[in-house]
């Protein structure tokens, strides 16, 4: 397992494709109540273009929980703090939820070192600031495990449940270890954060994703955060909250032909 001390605390990372030496470097950012592990449906196409450097955000999986709330600010320096450890000038971004959140204010805020960027089902802003109160003083009074069910409700349609038993159990298990802590202050972190006056300082390449029946993140709120920066490309697959799992292959194609320049196929706008 391995580690980076980041900003006073250690964020846990994986990197794939290593041997690519000379490959372009893409940075993946993981959705509240996951971990790391959300994005191997992905890996084995990523990592065969790409070096690929994925990490567990302050708070998740098995990186460090300091005491809340996070910012905003905290985010962004710990990618760009990542960044730095490797060595990386520049890379491709690509984040879902919380982690596409993250894109949003690296790309505006951080811009010479974003190459191209994925936001998917996210918003400038997701939800309202009550909600994320609400969430915060749950997972810390009840846990984070008491919010597991509803989420995953949320994130999966009920055909793609009943199909896939032993990825839901495997999603589950993920939240249900999700530190308390950790997961309220990254609520805290979302029901402050409004980007919607920074998107015209997003100057990168930009892909924003969208499930047509999400109900975390509507779709026509990701329609408006594509629309808020200039020249970005809007895709609308068949899923709920997590695309990249529901309809994984979709997903990693549309994002490989948007990172490569290849072409994005069908249904993109």
């Amino acid at each position: 397992m391995s580690f980076a001390n980041i900003n006073g605390i250690r964020l846990h990372y994986r990197i794939d494709g290593a041997e690519r030496g000379d490959a372009p470097w893409l940075v993946l950012a993981n959705a509240l109540g996951a971990d790391l592990t959300m994005w191997a449906p992905q890996i084995a196409a990523f990592s065969a273009r790409f070096r690929v450097l994925r990490f567990d955000t302050r708070g998740l999986g098995c990186s460090d929980a300091p005491p809340g709330p996070y910012t905003v600010e905290q985010w962004t320096s710990d990618v760009v703090g990542l960044l730095d450890a490797f060595s990386i000038e520049r890379a491709h971004f690509c984040g879902l939820s919380m982690g596409g959140l993250i894109g949003v204010a690296l790309g505006a805020r951080h811009g010479e070192r974003v190459e191209r960027l994925v936001l998917a089902h996210t918003a400038a802003r997701i939800g309202t600031p009550e909600l994320w109160r609400t969430r915060a003083r749950q997972a810390r009074e009840e846990g984070a495990r008491s919010l597991a069910d509803a989420t995953l409700e949320r994130w999966f349609s009920r055909g793609f449940a009943a199909r896939e038993p032993v990825v839901l159990a495997m999603i589950r298990d993920a939240f249900a270890h999700t530190d308390d802590e950790g997961y309220a202050g990254n609520c805290e972190a979302i029901g402050v954060a409004d980007l919607s006056a920074e998107l015209g300082r997003i100057h990168a390449p930009t892909l924003v994703m969208t499930g047509r029946g999400d109900p975390s993140v509507a779709p026509e709120l990701s329609r408006t955060l594509a629309d808020g920066i200039a020249g970005a490309h809007f895709v609308e697959l068949d899923a709920q909250h997590f695309s990249n799992i529901e309809r994984s292959d979709e997903f990693t194609q549309t994002v490989l032909g948007f990172l490569t320049g290849a072409g994005i196929g069908a249904g993109a706008s």
